[in-house]
C-alpha cells in the first residue's frame, strides 16, 4: 500500500471509530506480509497458516509446556495393540454456518491435509483406514503402530491440520479452496477483503471454546475483541509511526533496526512472543540445472557464511544464532558440521561447481522484498556463490508472488526458479519426523521436490522406533544424509519480536504462532 493510500485508509478508520454507533472493539494489526493465498492446506506460507489459526480450530494443539492437548476432542483412546486411535469431539461445536462439526468433516479434513504435508503422508502410509464412528466419534485405523499421530495432528505450524467441513476438505489437495467457512474464534469477513490493504475478521458468535485456561495454542482460545483488521502497511517505518501514533495496535514481526525507536516509545512495549525462535533456510529446486546436480548444491553449501547473511537480515547478535545444524542447535536432533556455512571454502566450492559441469547458465534467485524475517539475505547470498563461480539473477517480487512462483515446476526461463529463502519455527524443525524441508518423497516433497529413497527409508524407520536411543541414532543418520545431498541450507536462526500498545492491549499469549485470541483492549 503506498503512503498516501495508508494515510486515506487510516483518516476513513478514525472517522468510523469516531461514531457513536461503532460500540464494538476493534484490534488494528500489521502482519509480517500480506495475504492473498487462504487455503492454508494448499500453501506452507506462515502468513496463510496465521489466517488458518484465525477462523480454523485444530483437534490437538500444543500447551506451553509442549505438551499435546486435545483441542476440538474431547477426548481419545488408544487400543492396546496401538493400532486404533478412537477420538471424540466436544459437545456443541458448530461451523461459522450454523451447522454442527461432525466426525465425517474431521474425517474428510484429515485426509486433505495429510495429502499435502510430509508427516501426514507418512502417517497415511500406516493408515489402514479413517472411518466415520458415529456423528461426534471416528477411528484412524493403523496398519502398523505410527508413535507421531498425536504430534501429527497436533503440529503446530505448516500444515497445520485445521478442520474444515466436508463439503470444502473433500476439494482436491492440489486446488484452492474458495470456501472459508471455519470453527475457530474468528469469522473471514470475505466482502471486505482488499488484498494489498486489509482483512478483516469478526468475532464467532457460535465458537464454543474449551473451559480451561489458555496455554500457548491449547486451552480455551476466547475472543476479546469483536473485530480484528489485518493492515498491509509494506513500509515498516511508516508502520512502526502509525503504531507510536496510535493508529494501530500492534505489529507481528517489526524489523530490529527500527526496536531503538520502539524502545523510545514509553507507550510501546517491544515483546518476544516467540521465545523458540524461528530458521531461516535456502531451498534448491532439485527439477533443474544446476541443482540438479547434488555437486552444485554442496558447493554452495561451502559457498555460505550464516554470519554476513544474519547480520544483514537480522542485525543484533543478541537476536539471533549462527547455527548449521538443520535440525536446530541444541536439540535432540541439532547435530552441528563444523565449519560448514559458517566458514566459506571458496576454493572447495568451486572445485565441486566444476565437478558438477556448472555451465554458467544464471541462478534465478527469488527475492521477496516485502517480508521482513528473510528479505536481506538474498543480496548477501547472491555475493558469496557469485565468489564460488556462480552467476545469479535476484528476481524482485513480493512474497506472495514468491508463494506461487515456488509452486510452478517449470524451469526457470518458463517462470521457475532455482533458489528461494523462507522461514519455519523451530518446534516444527527440529524434529526429522515433522521436519517438512528432510522429506525426499520425490513429486511429493515440499517445493524443490527432492527425490532420495535413502533419506525416506530413514525417516520411516525413525518415526517407527521406540527405542529413543536408536530413535537418536536414526535421526543423527537423517541429518547426516540431508546434509550430504543438501536438501537446503540452514542460514540461521533468530528469535522473533513484535511491539504492541501497551497502554491499549494486554493478554497477548507467547508461542511459536502470533494469535490474537486472550488479546484484550483496556479502553
Amino acid at each position: 500500500m503506498s503512503l498516501r493510500r495508508w494515510a486515506a485508509l487510516a483518516a476513513s478508520m478514525w472517522a468510523v471509530a469516531a461514531s457513536p454507533a461503532m460500540a464494538q472493539t476493534t484490534l488494528r494489526m500489521v502482519s509480517h506480509a500480506d495475504i492473498k493465498i487462504l487455503d492454508p492446506i494448499w500453501t506452507t506460507a506462515l502468513i496463510t497458516r496465521n489466517f488458518g489459526y484465525m477462523i480454523y480450530d485444530v483437534l490437538f494443539a500444543k500447551d506451553a509446556n509442549l505438551k499435546i492437548q486435545p483441542q476440538m476432542a474431547e477426548k481419545y483412546e488408544i487400543s492396546d495393540d496401538k493400532l486404533t486411535y478412537t477420538i471424540t469431539l466436544r459437545d456443541g461445536l458448530e461451523w461459522s454456518d450454523g451447522k454442527p462439526v461432525t466426525s465425517e468433516d474431521c474425517v474428510a479434513s484429515i485426509k486433505r491435509w495429510a495429502a499435502r504435508d510430509s508427516l501426514g503422508q507418512l502417517m497415511m502410509k500406516d493408515t489402514s483406514e479413517i472411518k466415520a464412528i458415529d456423528a461426534k466419534t471416528f477411528a484412524i485405523v493403523l496398519k502398523r503402530p505410527f508413535g507421531l499421530l498425536l504430534d501429527a495432528l497436533g503440529k503446530v505450524s505448516s500444515n497445520v491440520p485445521f478442520m474444515m467441513p466436508k463439503r470444502v476438505a473433500e476439494t482436491d489437495p492440489y486446488k484452492q479452496i474458495d470456501d472459508y467457512t471455519g470453527s475457530g474464534p474468528f469469522i473471514f469477513k470475505k466482502d471486505e477483503w482488499k488484498a494489498g490493504e486489509k482483512v478483516v475478521f469478526v468475532k464467532n458468535p457460535r465458537y464454543k471454546p474449551r473451559n480451561e485456561p489458555p496455554s500457548m495454542l491449547a486451552g480455551g482460545k476466547v475472543a476479546k475483541v469483536d473485530r480484528v483488521e489485518w493492515l498491509a502497511i509494506p513500509d515498516p517505518s511508516t508502520a512502526v509511526a502509525a503504531l507510536i501514533a496510535g493508529e494501530i495496535d500492534l505489529i507481528e514481526a517489526p524489523p530490529p533496526d527500527l526496536f531503538p525507536v520502539l524502545k523510545a516509545d514509553k507507550n510501546v512495549e517491544l515483546y518476544g512472543w516467540n521465545a523458540q525462535g524461528s530458521q531461516i533456510i535456502m531451498r534448491f529446486n532439485t527439477l533443474h540445472p544446476p541443482f540438479n546436480n547434488v555437486k552444485a548444491r554442496q558447493a554452495a553449501l561451502y559457498a555460505l557464511a550464516q554470519e554476513d547473511m544474519m547480520r544483514a537480515q537480522v542485525g543484533d547478535p543478541a537476536i539471533y544464532t549462527v547455527c548449521n545444524a538443520p535440525f536446530i542447535c541444541g536439540t535432540t536432533y541439532g547435530k552441528e558440521y563444523g565449519d560448514l556455512l559458517i566458514k566459506p571454502n571458496i576454493e572447495k566450492a568451486k572445485a565441486l561447481l566444476k565437478e558438477a559441469g556448472y555451465d554458467g547458465t544464471p541462478v534465478a534467485m527469488m527475492h521477496q522484498t516485502d517480508l521482513q524475517s528473510s528479505n536481506q539475505v538474498q543480496p548477501v547470498a547472491k555475493q558469496q556463490l557469485e565468489r564460488a563461480g556462480f552467476k545469479v539473477d535476484l528476481l524482485s517480487m513480493d512474497w506472495q508472488t514468491v508463494v506461487s512462483r515456488r509452486a510452478r515446476k517449470e524451469a526457470p526461463a518458463q517462470g521457475g526458479w532455482n533458489i528461494f529463502f523462507t522461514t519455519n519455527i523451530t518446534l516444527d524443525s527440529d524434529n526429522p519426523g515433522t521436519n517438512a524441508y528432510a522429506a525426499g518423497s520425490c513429486d511429493k516433497a515440499w517445493f524443490g521436490w527432492p527425490c532420495d529413497p535413502e533419506i525416506e527409508k530413514l525417516r520411516d524407520a525413525f518415526i517407527h522406533e521406540s527405542d529413543p536411543a536408536k530413535q537418536k541414532e536414526l535421526g543423527i543418520a537423517i541429518s547426516d544424509r540431508l546434509m550430504d545431498q543438501a536438501f537446503y541450507a540452514p542460514v540461521g536462526q533468530y528469535k522473533a519480536f513484535g511491539a504492541y500498545r501497551k497502554d491499549r492491549l494486554e493478554g497477548w499469549l507467547p508461542g511459536p504462532v502470533p494469535v490474537v485470541w486472550n488479546i484484550s483492549k483496556k479502553n
